[in-house]
Formats: structure tokens, sequence, C-alpha cells
């Protein structure tokens, strides 16, 4: 008699899944708002986010490639003021990239379970995980839009020190060009 609370969830959810398939069987039910998907569908976003997590683990070991050739640079270089500037640039984007990969990877797992769930025939939380994973997969787009953004940052700010500038923006740059030539 007493059920825990997933114990009651997973019945109603069996129950639900039961009555939905009863209802289709007998023609009377209209399809529901939601997707209707097959055992394809998530498994569509595989490839696309192995490549994802591909060129994030490239983004990653580059970035460690740069972090280690600038450890040395700060401890045989006197210009430490640049170097810190890149030093925070680079702590936030490894924050980042580690945050885009975890994403990818959750991506990657609610799309395996939501095949599961599509196998067992659960299509509401089939539905819902598909629904999880896209999210995912997008936030970590998102991201890492972001830590692109912040790597041109990072490469104004090493292209600041060999010309001269602090953070030109298109328009200064386009000012200087015509001011030089009036």
């Amino acid at each position: 008699m007493a059920f825990s609370l997933l114990g009651r969830l997973l019945l109603t959810v069996h129950l639900r899944n039961l009555l939905y398939r009863q209802l289709k069987r007998s023609k009377k039910i209209l399809y529901f708002k939601g997707m209707d998907i097959s055992i394809n569908t998530p498994a569509l976003l595989f490839p696309a986010i192995s490549l994802v997590m591909l060129a994030y683990t490239n983004r990653f070991l580059a970035l460690s490639s740069l972090i280690r050739s600038l450890h040395d640079k700060y401890h045989n270089d006197g210009n430490k003021h640049l170097l810190h500037g890149q030093i925070r640039n680079l702590r936030f984007r490894l924050k980042l990239i580690k945050n885009m990969q975890a994403l990818g990877v959750l991506s990657f797992i609610f799309c395996i379970i939501c095949m599961y769930f599509i196998y067992i025939e659960w299509m509401v939380w089939a539905n819902m995980l598909f629904a999880i994973a896209l999210m995912a997969f997008t936030f970590s787009l998102l991201l890492s839009l972001l830590e692109i953004q912040k790597s041109n940052k990072a490469l104004n700010l090493q292209l600041s020190d060999m010309e001269g500038l602090e953070d030109p923006t298109v328009l200064d740059y386009i000012r200087k060009k015509f001011d030089k030539e009036g």
C-alpha cells in the first residue's frame, strides 16, 4: 500500500502509457501535441555531438598548450601586465570549455536514455529526455560561441602589445586610418 514517490510516479507513467497504447489501437485518440519520435531521432544527434565534442577537445588541447607556453613566458619575461590579462582570460575560457564538454556529454547521455525509453515505449519520458538533450546541446553551443568571443578578445590583447593598441573597435581603427590619411 505504501508506495514511494518514485514508485507512484513510475506506476502513473506506466499506466498512462498503457492507456495511450490501448486508445491508439482503438483509433479513438487524437495525437497529443508532443513529438512522435522514433529510435532514429535521438540517434541522429550522435554524430553531431561527437563532432562537437572533438572540436571542444581540440580547443582544450590548444588552450593547454598555450597555457604551458605562457607559464614559461611568465617566469622568464618582465612584461607581467599583459600576461595577467591573458591568464585571467585563459582561466575563464578553461571554465567555459569544461562546461561545454559537460553539457555535450550530458546531451549524449540523455540521447542514450531517450533511446532506451523509446525502446520500452515510455514515449512521454522519451520526449522529455530528448527535449532536455536538445537544450543541453544548445547551451553547449551557446557556451562555445561565448568561448569564441573570449578567444578573439585574447588575440586582440596579444595584438595590442605589438601594435600599441589597447582594445580598438572597428570604428576606432577606421577613424585612425582616415586621420593618418587626412
